[in-house]
């Protein structure tokens, strides 16, 4: 992420009371950890301001994964385009330094280590030849403040240096400027927080966390990307579900207290969120300043966002707290939406109930689907390729052959290759989840491929031209394949979504060509 991208809660313990709340908002599969839902209008928010919002988010023209928004520790309205879904973890790439900054926080609360600390202190085994002065005056504070001194993130340094730890490396890298003076948001220093946890403890952030956050909150089924050498990625990788990130944030909002225990003092979640540096510069909502992980927004609170728009806003004021899961281009326009037709939507009492807006707006939220592709369900050439077995050209990817099977319902990509038999669903412009287990054979060079369920609509583009469409629905990102048939031949060529959408990441993936077995 660059600067151009980022009341007490009642859980349900009664199957009675759940049967009580609206149904189309009690989508949580585990009931015992689940937040409580109530109805727009008797938590002071109106249905309509909501509509409005969804409204927005279409005319956009960007591409939302879910939303949650939570008022005065309930539910008020919460939704997922289709293919994703409320059990689905999502990728929350530097979201996650959020929650390491939780970490340092407990490990702060337990005595084990104070934000004044040197950082070469933790890692003597690990120091340069020279260290530099501006090294030696690198504090923990300065990592949670992205005020490390760097010149440049050294997360792509990290990676690079595929032969050493990530924290020599850190260690290596040239301290240009006095630590607390030069802001740069800076994903290896987060690492270095991780690596912090990890030394003290003897535990990953996975582990660290689990009975101090994720067990007390219920999260569960998450899981977070490693380094080389087995520490959690720290400023990204982490995979929670949308409700995940609502829970956490509304631990933030409560001030650290959870079921009436005081987890993290409330000392410690006001100096992580205030702002504590200046942060870059303009007018955007990067510029508002930073705390210890979590951005300043320009309304007034706070937030942990990540890359693509995986957003935690966390709204004091207003006793709220909205999540937002999408693959965005413009992330300044996917907060001003939010901006523009939530906040005015919230008033500080509760409003008359508004049993049309109530019903509209769940008819609404169950429509929400991404755009599929659009042509036809069916070609004169079907027929002539119909489970044809094309033989493939030596490739990158390991595919051995493939097959084609067109049912009126759906499209069946099937591919053999030296892990075994794979077989894709795409639905006729439409989604459709596999479940089944799929692997990505087509991964993009250079990107860190999570395992998730693959979601396929498919499209007839012309006679000759298959267009087929994956979403990896527990992560973020998709895939095109346009396949042409000529003759006896099929040419398949590759476009990922991050590429298809920016300037500065060429699809470099080749084409798979394959020929009919006689």
């Amino acid at each position: 992420m660059t600067s151009s991208r980022r009341t007490f809660i009642k859980q349900v313990g009664a199957v009675s009371l759940l049967a009580a709340l609206p149904q189309d908002f009690a989508q949580a599969s585990d009931l015992k950890y689940a937040l409580t839902r109530k109805t727009p209008e008797s938590q002071g928010v109106s249905s309509t301001g909501i509509r409005n919002f969804l409204v927005a988010i279409k005319e956009s023209g960007l591409e939302w994964h879910s939303f949650m928004l939570v008022r005065h520790g309930n539910v008020v309205a919460e939704g997922w385009w289709k293919p994703f879904d409320a059990h689905y973890k999502h990728t929350l790439y530097s979201l996650s330094k959020s929650f390491t900054s939780t970490a340092i926080g407990f490990l702060v609360d337990e005595g084990k280590i104070t934000v004044d600390d040197k950082v070469i202190s933790f890692f003597p085994e690990d120091l340069p030849v020279s260290v530099s002065d501006n090294l030696k005056a690198m504090k923990i504070k300065h990592l949670l403040t992205m005020n490390t001194g760097h010149d440049v993130d050294t997360m792509p340094k990290l990676r690079e240096m595929i032969n050493q730890s990530w924290v020599k490396t850190f260690l290596e890298q040239p301290v240009l400027h006095e630590p607390s003076t030069h802001f740069l948001y800076n994903t290896g220093a987060t690492y270095m927080l991780g690596a912090i946890v990890h030394k003290v403890t003897g535990q990953n952030l996975e582990k660290y966390l689990a009975p101090r956050l994720f067990e007390p909150l219920g999260i569960e089924g998450y899981d977070w990307e490693t380094s080389p050498q087995g520490l959690n990625t720290a400023g990204f990788g982490l995979r929670v579900k949308t409700e995940d990130i609502a829970k956490f944030g509304q631990f933030y909002l409560q001030k650290g207290k959870w079921n009436g225990k005081q987890l993290l003092p409330e000392s410690w979640i006001e100096e992580a969120t205030k702002k504590q540096t200046s942060s870059n510069k303009g007018d955007s909502d990067w510029s508002q300043g930073y705390g210890y992980q979590f951005w300043r927004c320009k309304p007034g609170f706070y937030r942990g966002d990540g890359a693509f728009g995986q957003f935690c806003m966390v709204m004091p004021e207003q006793d709220a707290v909205l999540v937002m899961t999408s693959e965005s281009w413009d992330l300044q326009k996917t907060m001003n939406v939010a901006y523009q037709t939530l906040l005015p939507a919230m008033s500080n009492t509760a409003l008359a109930e508004n049993a049309d807006e109530l019903d509209s707006l769940k008819n609404d939220i169950k429509i929400l689907s991404l755009a599929t592709p659009k042509g036809a369900s069916t070609s004169s050439l079907a027929n002539q390729y119909m489970n044809k077995v094309f033989q493939a050209e030596t490739n990158s990817y390991g595919i051995k052959d493939l097959s084609f099977y067109f049912d009126k319902d759906y499209c069946l990509l099937k591919l053999t290759s030296s892990k075994g038999v794979d077989k894709i669903k795409f639905g006729w412009q439409n989604w459709l989840v596999n479940d089944s287990p799929a692997r990505n054979l087509f991964q993009v060079p250079n990107r860190t491929h999570m395992p998730s369920k693959i979601a396929g609509t498919a499209v007839w583009i012309n006679d000759n031209t298959l267009q087929l469409n994956e979403k990896f629905v527990e992560a973020i990102h998709g895939d095109k394949l346009s396949c042409v048939f000529d003759g006896n031949k099929v040419t398949i060529a590759f476009i990922n979504s991050v590429s298809e959408n920016t300037k500065n990441s060429p699809e470099k993936r080749d084409n798979l060509v394959g020929v009919i077995r006689i």
